[in-house]
Order: structure tokens, then sequence, then C-alpha cells
């Protein structure tokens, strides 16, 4: 049963802090013994100023790609049943789409100017031919789509991501299948896929990279 994982493209690294008074800092600092500095050295220096408070750092938000904040995740009740699929748009405003997908969790999910607006159970590529990882632009869109290498199967919806083969179309999802590579996902929601994207927009492919959703 799939996990409900959103992806986090970006790692959130917390800045170190300087703390005033009592001449301490947050991170250990190695102190010169006085009676050990060198003859021809002074004995003693004068105490240095005390240390500035840094001002406290904005704090980091969640993000899908660089430059696009994770703002909304669906409320799915849970894990995800393979051939359950949710979508919720109404009052996103318009803006970048990007579909990101972990094949650890088996999940894909679309966002428009942050908001999650669909997300959906997914069967991807068996081990002797896997789906590849890495950031993809929708290169070609059919509806009707039947595949020239796969003795005509029936590809509804299909959004290729590479010229070799691999794409996002409609499929029946069953924990048992497994696809030559594509991501399928349930024909209803291959539908509301096809309508909500257009050529060039990212397909984020990754394996375990994901923040954890409501």
């Amino acid at each position: 049963m799939p996990k409900r994982m959103i992806v986090l493209l970006a790692v959130l690294v917390p800045l170190a802090v300087l703390a005033a008074g009592a001449g301490l800092m947050l991170t250990p600092v190695t102190r010169a013994r006085a009676d050990a500095a060198p003859a021809t050295m002074p004995a003693a220096r004068p105490a240095p100023p005390a240390a500035l408070k840094a001002p406290p750092a904005a704090p980091s938000q969640p993000q899908i790609e660089p430059g696009m904040t994770l703002k909304r995740v669906l409320d799915t009740g849970g894990p995800i049943k393979f051939g359950d699929w949710f979508w919720d748009e109404k009052g996103v405003p318009a803006g970048p789409v990007v579909i990101t997908v972990d094949l650890d969790a088996q999940v894909l999910s679309i966002f428009r100017d942050g908001y999650e607006i669909g997300t959906a159970a997914i069967i991807y590529g068996a081990d002797e031919k896997p789906t590849p990882l890495g950031t993809f632009p929708i290169l070609q869109k059919d509806a009707d789509h039947k595949s020239s290498t796969y003795w005509g199967a029936p590809m509804p919806y299909m959004q290729r991501l590479t010229w070799d083969g691999v794409s996002i179309h409609g499929a029946p999802i069953d924990p048992s299948y497994a696809t030559h590579g594509c991501i399928g996902v349930p024909k209803p929601f291959a539908k509301l896929l096809f309508g909500a994207t257009r050529l060039g927009d990212k397909v984020i492919v990754t394996k375990g990279k994901m923040l954890a959703g409501a």
C-alpha cells in the first residue's frame, strides 16, 4: 500500500547562531591557555568585545523545486489505495505546474503554484525496464496514443517524458502490475492530469526523496 508522501527537493539547513553573554558559543571553540604562550608573546590579551548576536534567520519553507514553495497538500485521509486518486483545484490560482513522482512511495502528485491539486497511486517500471530518475520536460501529449513499441498497446492521455518510450499514461492500477518504464495512473486521473499540463512542464522522478504529507 503506497505511503502518503510528497517529494521535497530542498534541504532545510539550520544556521549556527552566536550566543551573547558569558563569552560562550553554541558550537565548541578551542581556547589557548595563557601560560602556554611563547615567552616572546604577551601573557595576557585584552578581552575581546562581546560577541554580536546574529539576527534570527527567516524560517525556510519546504520547496517542490527551487522557486516553488509548498503551500498545500491534499487531505487523502491516509495512505492511498491502488486505483484511488484525488483531485481538487477549486480556488487554486494559475501558476507554474510541476509533477512529482516518488517510486518508493508509489505516488504521483501534481502541483500548481505550490498547491497540490491531484495525487494518485501509480505503477512503474519493473527491474528489467526501470523507470528512470531525474527531471524531465513533457515532450509530447496524445490523448489517444497507441504504442509503436509494444504492439499497439493503448496508452490513453499519454504525456511523453523521453523519446525512447517513457511516459505518463492511463493504465489499470494493481500492485501486481508493472510497466516497461512508464508511469501508469488511473485513466480518469490521467485525463485530468492531461488537461492540467502543457508541453515543457516539469516531471520530477525520485526514489525516496520526500516529505511526509498530511
